[in-house]
């Protein structure tokens, strides 16, 4: 019965995921219709695609496998600011790598 209940809210959660992503990804999606202000490629869509999905996946494993306490959430932070320090980076070079945005 356990196990059950664990696999159920384990889809759930990847289903709360995948639809995040899909939110996330549709802003900018709907934006590129009002402005040219905002122009993303198939390529960028994808990127951050990519990016999101393995945050959700590594938070998921986070959640998963520490039930609780101060080493949980210093690692789901962590996990966070690296997608903002590497989405920041993608979007507009803020370390100056070959991988920075025009």
């Amino acid at each position: 019965m356990k196990n059950q209940e664990t696999l159920n809210s384990g889809k759930l959660r990847i289903t709360i995921i995948l639809s995040v992503i899909a939110s996330i990804l549709a802003i900018p999606l709907i934006a590129m219709q009002f402005t040219n202000e905002v122009n993303w490629t198939l390529s960028d869509f994808v990127i951050a695609g990519i990016l999101l999905f393995s945050t959700g996946l590594a938070i998921e494993l986070v959640i998963r496998n520490l039930k609780t306490g101060t080493l949980r959430t210093v690692i789901l932070v962590a996990i966070l600011l690296a997608l903002f320090l590497i989405w920041a980076e993608l979007a507009v070079g803020i370390f100056g790598t070959p991988f920075a945005g025009s």
